[in-house]
């Protein structure tokens, strides 16, 4: 039976595992989608992609936001990252499990702990924007309790087609 632990990113060697997560994740999606290739002006363009993997121990800083690791067997397997977007909700970025991570729940585990860590920080409600044709995706987080929210004002209307925003409340109070 695999042993599977998720953590929280504390020092510079999870950063760069959750930075070669974010990688391996952007080879899986170039060769699933190589329609949605690097290129100006999508939001994975090779140069704005570096930008962030550099930033990304300071757009999560904890208590305001986190990355969350995955292993399966000591290997990295997983992410998840949270961050404020306003006073009491807070952005899910990049949930991603790796091929070898798959079939062990590790998806929902990574969700089930980052509530968890947002509550813990304060947070009474939690967003997310994805591109539909992740369906896999949406299934999970419509079972997580996600529901459909308006595109957010200012959204440019020729992407309204190819990304969807959901939102949940973090306790009952929501």
């Amino acid at each position: 039976m695999p042993i599977v632990s998720i953590r929280m990113a504390h020092v510079d060697i999870d950063f760069e595992v959750a930075r070669a997560l974010c990688r391996e994740w952007l080879a899986w999606h170039w060769k699933a989608f190589p329609e949605d290739g690097p290129r100006e002006g999508n939001p994975m363009d090779p140069s704005v992609f570096q930008s962030v993997m550099d930033e990304l121990p300071q757009i999560h800083a904890r208590p305001s936001g986190g990355i969350l690791l995955a292993e399966v067997d000591g290997l990295p397997a997983g992410c998840v990252m949270y961050h404020e977007i306003e006073p009491g909700i807070a952005e899910i970025k990049r949930l991603f499990v790796n091929e070898s991570g798959r079939g062990h729940g590790i998806g929902r585990l990574l969700l089930e702990r980052m509530f968890e860590a947002m509550i813990a920080d304060g947070y009474r409600t939690v967003r997310f924007s994805s591109a539909k044709f992740l369906s896999h995706a949406r299934r999970l987080y419509e079972s997580a309790g996600f529901l459909d929210i308006p595109h957010p004002q200012g959204f440019p209307d020729h992407l309204h087609s190819f990304v969807y925003f959901m939102e949940r409340p973090l306790t009952s109070e929501g």
